[in-house]
């Protein structure tokens, strides 16, 4: 892969961008860093430290558009007027793991995307990786960013997820394992309210496979199945499903999950999985697959199954105050991750939910709240769309406008036996920093009843 000096401008200076600036600088570029918000003192202090120059609160456009090459953040939308400026100079636009892959393509790349769950089998799958002695890296949108990896750890095996927006501006990228767990609506906004536009940028994942590499994907899910042969495919296809049988990947049977690779087949009880819940019999089973491909032992794979603790925000138990249990899912950021952690519920539940609402379609899990939810606590700034959704199905609905009100709100409305549960169902940026800061908040609060 024939290497270039650049001049790079790196948009954005949140972990992404910064991990992006410093492998730029390590590798020879030229580097400027542009942000239009404010820098954290610590990524500043990192930029000071290592001499890359660096704007924020405003984009210097002449300055910027000098670039031979943007590396744009994902968070940064197309219809920002920078990236109009950018796109009409025609100067190339790269994400934060195109430049990452151009350094690390020699490791192995297992590369994990989807609407719901990519956290959750990330972890998991380095879990495995890790318990099996290989030298592999979590990374991306979870821990540190592939890049600043790749400068500062390089690693054998690379645990990636990414996200769409990473996805859109790719070129060479080229995983070994592409993971695709489901396909449901969200980021809309971003892809012009077109479900076909969404799930292009999903499959961008397989674009640059080549017959050597395997592509895993839910066969469960309809909208994967929708657009499954509407592109091209050069890798060996693995599917996961809980429906039937198959020659070849990953199903259940009875009460046992099988993964099954050239007719080698290694099974495991659901009782024995640290994680529960049909959705994560289906992320068990991408990792499953992932690990398998890789040669890592049937043996090993199954003890790190069992063993897998879980991630802080995602179903995460805080804890039981007079016998109600408080489960943290504030990573639940759209409607299908609700469901998900509905779907899980044995015990009545008070809902805390809101946010800012990504053009929810709440008809999703109206029948599960009908079912499972005695009151909903909204807690954001806009709720019109929740009473709207739910108002004939919880006779109980309030709002909050920060979280130590709704935890008690909620508390007020449970008794013993109850579950009060944070699975906002939107983005947290109308009262939080981030979604971290919005389940740590939530814990602190049920900690302090």
């Amino acid at each position: 892969m024939e290497e270039h000096k650049n001049h790079i401008v790196i948009l954005g200076a949140g972990e992404s961008g910064v991990g992006a600036a410093i492998l730029a600088k390590q590798k020879g570029h030229g580097v400027f860093v542009s942000d239009n918000g404010t820098i954290s003192e610590a990524y500043k202090k990192e930029l000071t430290d290592r001499k890359i120059p660096f704007e924020e609160k405003h984009h210097t456009t002449e300055y910027i558009l000098k670039a031979d090459e943007i590396v744009k953040s994902p968070g940064i939308s197309e219809k920002a007027e920078i990236m109009k400026n950018i796109r009409r100079a025609g100067i190339p636009v790269i994400s934060e793991i195109e430049l990452a892959y151009r350094y690390a393509h020699h490791s192995k790349i297992i590369a994990i995307t989807g609407s719901n769950g990519k956290s959750t089998t990330t972890a998991l799958t380095y879990h495995i990786f890790h318990q099996a002695g290989l030298n592999a890296a979590c990374v991306g949108n979870i821990g540190k960013s592939f890049a600043r990896r790749v400068a500062e750890s390089p690693a054998d095996y690379y645990i990636v997820e990414v996200s769409s927006f990473q996805l859109d501006d790719i070129n060479e990228f080229r995983p070994d394992v592409a993971v695709l767990l489901n396909i449901t609506a969200d980021h809309l906004d971003r892809y012009e309210y077109k479900m076909e536009n969404y799930a292009k940028a999903k499959f961008r994942i397989i674009e640059n496979q080549t017959e050597e590499d395997y592509f895993v994907y839910c066969k469960d899910d309809p909208e994967t199945q929708k657009y499954f042969n509407r592109q091209p495919i050069n890798s060996q296809t693995l599917p996961f499903t809980i429906m039937e049988t198959l020659h070849e990947g990953a199903f259940m049977e009875g009460e046992n999950m099988h993964i099954r690779i050239d007719e080698d087949d290694m099974s495991l009880s659901i009782y024995e999985l640290a994680l529960k819940g049909k959705h994560n019999w289906y992320n068990s089973m991408a990792a499953g697959i992932s690990a398998r491909v890789m040669q890592i032992r049937k043996g090993s794979i199954r003890e790190s199954m069992k063993t897998f603790t879980g991630l802080a925000h995602r179903l995460e138990f805080v804890a039981t105050v007079r016998g109600v249990d408080f489960i943290n899912d504030s990573k639940a950021t759209n409607v299908n991750s609700v469901w998900f952690a509905l779907e899980t519920m044995v015990r009545p539940a008070i809902l805390i939910l809101g946010g800012v609402d990504k053009g929810n379609d709440y008809s999703l899990i109206r029948e599960l709240v009908k079912e499972k939810v005695k009151a909903i606590v909204c807690l954001g700034t806009d709720n019109h769309f929740i009473h709207e959704a739910f108002k004939k199905d919880v006779p109980t609905m309030v709002n909050t406008s920060n979280m130590k009100d709704a935890v008690q709100t909620a508390y007020m409305f449970s008794e013993p036996g109850d579950v009060v549960l944070l699975s906002p169902a939107c983005a947290s940026f109308d009262l939080f920093k981030n979604y971290e800061d919005r389940g740590n908040q939530f814990k602190e609060q049920v900690r302090d009843l």
